[in-house]
């Protein structure tokens, strides 16, 4: 059964009391209705429809949305749900980005947005249910797990993106995420090896089979994922230099398992490391020619000298690329032995970033040699400054002083 109270309303449109009995249980809501057009086929008004709670509710929002007639600046609500938008964005409008970012989007919404906000329509979706929704995350209701600030601003960041593209071609007007309060997050301060862990770590891995690609991680700052993807084709011996352009990425099988990927800011770079690194690359040439020969029919790597020339710098015995889990073990056992057993591959490349800072290179040059895309980066994650260097800094002032002193 239902009742209704007709009112006129100022301005455009009318509001009325709804009353809807269900399984015997009365629920109260108001609805205005409102012209926005005439239909061009049959002359008709077209009218569409406005709820809420209270009488105030919905005769303010009757008003703006009256304003926006008058202004001609009225927009349809979409009445397709987030989740429905999540699908159209993911699909359509993520086809520039890496496969690994969309492959992390698609994680995340189908994890935590999905479920908390999917069902609600795209047009009602307002700031407070976005607010509260990131609140949920870090509590970890439901019977999920807390999230960590810094996880909950990435999750942001996405559902932000995919809003932005909503407003871009007309389905909001405003983007809802845009005005909510995002957690702190805690900076966890770098974990370098000290110079006496250098040294044991050296130590530690020789003899190793992942030898040269850990030292070589170490003194040139490289991604993990770039060193083991450096071929032949991008070290050049007369200049002493390594050419950057490219990664060895792990994908599912379905997706082509492991393959050339740009790299993470789709720069490529320049290396000048220091000639015993290049010292060593020499000696790792020699010695998979060496392994070659030993291996036989079994040699799975490069076949003649066109191949071996954009062959993989490190592999293993039998010629194939390194794996990424390989390596993670054979390091994990070196920095036990090193006395850092916490210390992971990546560890390797804040530590070349640390020494290079520490023994007098400017901050572009090592943002050059890590690959950020800016030296503001690079100064937010080394910008702090170890004891060595405000050492450094205190010795250079007082020969300074000294020196005008004795002028």
């Amino acid at each position: 059964m239902q009742k209704s109270n007709k009112r006129n309303d100022q301005g455009t449109g009318t509001i009325r009391k709804k009353i809807v009995t269900r399984n015997d249980k009365e629920y109260v809501f108001w609805e205005a209705r409102y012209t926005v057009g005439s239909d061009p086929g049959s002359g008709k008004q077209i009218q569409r429809s406005i709820y809420g709670k209270t009488q105030k509710e919905v005769r303010e929002k009757l008003q703006t949305v009256s304003v926006q007639i008058n202004e001609g600046s009225y927009m349809e609500p979409a009445k397709m749900t987030l989740s429905e938008w999540l699908d159209i964005w993911m699909n359509e409008y993520l086809i520039s980005q890496k496969y690994s970012t969309v492959k992390h989007y698609k994680a995340q919404v189908k994890a935590h947005i999905k479920p908390a906000l999917g069902a609600m329509k795209l047009s009602v979706l307002a700031p407070h249910d976005i607010q509260m929704f990131y609140n949920n995350l870090l509590r970890g209701t439901g019977g999920n797990e807390p999230l960590s600030p810094k996880s909950v601003r990435n999750v942001h960041g996405i559902l932000t993106k995919a809003l932005s593209q909503a407003v871009a071609i007309g389905y909001l007007r405003t983007n809802p995420a845009a005005v909510v309060t995002l957690p702190r997050v805690e900076k966890k301060e770098i974990q370098p090896l000290t110079d006496a862990q250098v040294k044991a770590d050296i130590k530690a891995a020789e003899g190793d089979e992942d030898e040269i690609i850990l030292k070589v991680i170490l003194f040139t700052g490289l991604r993990e994922s770039e060193a083991i993807g450096l071929t032949w084709d991008c070290v050049d011996f007369k200049t002493g230099r390594i050419i950057i352009n490219k990664q060895l990425q792990k994908r599912p099988q379905e997706d082509g398992g492991f393959v050339f990927a740009p790299l993470k800011n789709d720069k490529s770079r320049t290396l000048v490391p220091a000639p015993f690194v290049m010292d060593i690359l020499k000696d790792e040439k020699r010695g998979q020619a060496e392994a070659r020969l030993k291996a036989g029919s079994s040699w799975k790597g490069w076949q003649d000298e066109k191949e071996r020339a954009t062959w993989f710098v490190f592999t293993n015995i039998l010629g194939e690329h390194l794996h990424p889990q390989t390596l993670y073990n054979h390091h994990k056992k070196i920095a036990e032995r090193a006395g850092a057993p916490n210390a992971r591959v990546h560890d390797l490349r804040h530590t070349y970033a640390v020494l290079s800072l520490q023994n007098g290179d400017d901050i572009k040059t090592v943002q050059n040699a890590l690959g950020h895309a800016t030296a503001a980066f690079t100064l937010d994650v080394y910008g702090h400054v170890s004891k060595k260097m405000q050492d450094d800094s205190a010795e250079r002032m007082q020969r300074y002083f000294d020196s005008i002193n004795q002028a």
